[in-house]
């Protein structure tokens, strides 16, 4: 009988090109398929589907062909233009009066460098998406190729559509996620990026065109733009601002939210649901209505400074939002009883899940109450709170409403476009939708990310959530 030789096995035995062991590489990859594969194959990689079609999966190849035909109808006829646009952000910069060779007077609207800027980089993200799906269709058509080498056929349309609801299940449900990822969450990013090399500002709008590092180069200088309110120590200021703040909103509210979380558990305290209840309406109240509330209350003319006068307290108003070391504690200190009742409702869970014997193994080792709250409590807290403080921390990076809601920023700085309480989240709002300056306020959002990457990357990697896994397993 004659042995029928799949085309992995006989280029295998060809001498020549040392080839990576078989555990080592894929059966299906790309490289595989240009190199290991026969002509049918090599040549799906210019006519999409071929491969398929000569194996017998007609419907799958035709599939394939059609994607790549549509593909490079829309290419030709929008993809390009798109693309090209991209390099200048289109060819009309300002608007203008004309008279055409007709005698007819017409005005020329300037060019949207908003929609040529968002359209170019999804057309990139569409001929990247493509070359994914190009992979697929030349590993489809080796796959095939193989598999009537070796068993005579190849699976049809159907029963490929059946193993995505089967052993394929896992890439089904994983796929429009990652399409939704993409496409609010990348796209969105690389478009930020991108502003952030043009000059779309209010005095270059809604034409603008590409000026490299010079916005980079705005932030970081020590003179920076007068017009604007951008320096390098403006922002070197807020920065440090932002840290702190986001400190101490953070392990504030955590070691306050931890220590009335253990006051509400312990064997002593009556009426431990209705001291739950009480925190958890702290969280059902909007924040909007409350930060609101609380900012018309601290006012040099509000109820607060009006009964401490009245009862004799004080002789002049608390600077509450006017100076700048009384803002930044004010703040602070709202922004506890905003976010203690979430750590409260995190720690309880945690606590009650702490194995009594290990206290009671403490206890009975002569460990005081201290010693077991070091070295059993909160060793076990910090082991399986580290991503939730991370989280936390980024969350307070980017904390909006507090700052914008409760002080504005405040107390303001004459010639800067920032307040002594501004965070980088709220600086970047008030260059961009306050002044329309979205070239710089893209800067400081790329710096911000930068900030928040190296931080959460460097804390998470040192902590005993990511070294020891299986710690407390």
């Amino acid at each position: 009988m004659t042995q029928t030789t799949s085309p992995v096995s006989a280029k295998e035995r060809t001498p020549g090109k040392r080839r990576k062991p078989v555990a080592e590489q894929s059966p299906y990859s790309l490289g595989a398929a240009l190199s290991l594969g026969d002509g049918y194959t090599k040549a799906s990689a210019v006519i999409m589907g071929l491969g398929n079609i000569v194996r017998g999966q007609a419907a799958k190849g035709l599939l394939y062909l059609a994607v790549e035909a549509a593909f490079i109808w829309l290419l030709v006829t929008a993809g390009i233009p798109s693309l090209k646009g991209l390099g200048e952000l289109g060819p009309v910069t300002k608007g203008s009066q004309e008279w055409t060779a007709d005698g007819e007077f017409i005005f020329v609207s300037p060019t949207n460098s908003v929609e040529v800027l968002l359209f170019g980089i999804a057309w990139v993200a569409i001929v990247l998406l493509f070359v994914v799906f190009w992979t697929f269709a030349v590993r489809s058509a080796y796959k095939a190729e193989v598999l009537v080498a070796a068993t005579g056929k190849a699976p049809t349309l159907s029963q490929d559509v059946k193993s995505l609801a089967d052993a394929r299940l896992y890439g089904t449900l994983m796929s429009l996620p990652t399409l939704g990822l993409a496409v609010f969450t990348v796209l969105p990013l690389v478009f930020m990026i991108s502003m952030a090399f043009t000059s779309f500002d209010s005095d270059h709008t809604p034409a603008f065109n590409w000026v490299g590092l010079k916005n980079f180069g705005l932030v970081l200088s020590s003179s920076g733009s007068g017009d604007i309110g951008v320096n390098a120590k403006l922002f070197l200021s807020v920065l440090a601002w932002t840290l702190v703040w986001a400190f101490f909103a953070t392990f504030l509210n955590f070691f306050l939210g931890m220590f009335m979380a253990m006051i509400i558990l312990r064997a002593g305290t009556r009426f431990k649901s209705l001291w739950r209840v009480c925190f958890s309406m702290s969280i059902a109240v909007p924040q909007f209505v409350s930060l609101l509330a609380v900012n018309q209350m601290l006012q040099q003319q509000g109820i607060v400074n009006q009964l401490l006068t009245s009862w004799g307290w004080i002789d002049e108003a608390l600077p509450f939002f006017s100076n700048t070391t009384w803002a930044r504690v004010t703040v602070i200190v709202i922004n506890l009883w905003i976010g203690i009742p979430y750590t409260i409702m995190q720690v309880t869970g945690i606590l009650q899940n702490i194995p009594a014997e290990t206290h009671e193994a403490a206890k009975i080792d002569g460990a005081s109450w201290w010693e077991r709250y070091i070295y059993v409590t909160m060793p076990y807290i910090f082991f399986v709170m580290t991503p939730y403080l991370i989280t936390t921390f980024t969350a307070n990076v980017n904390n909006f409403n507090v700052i914008y809601l409760l002080s504005n920023g405040d107390p303001p700085e004459v010639g800067q476009s920032a307040g002594k309480t501004d965070l980088l989240i709220t600086w970047l709002y008030k260059l961009t939708v306050d002044k329309g300056n979205y070239n710089v306020g893209a800067v400081i959002g790329i710096f911000t990310f930068i900030v928040l990457a190296v931080v959460s990357l460097i804390t998470y990697r040192s902590s005993g959530s990511y070294k020891n896994e299986e710690g407390f397993r």
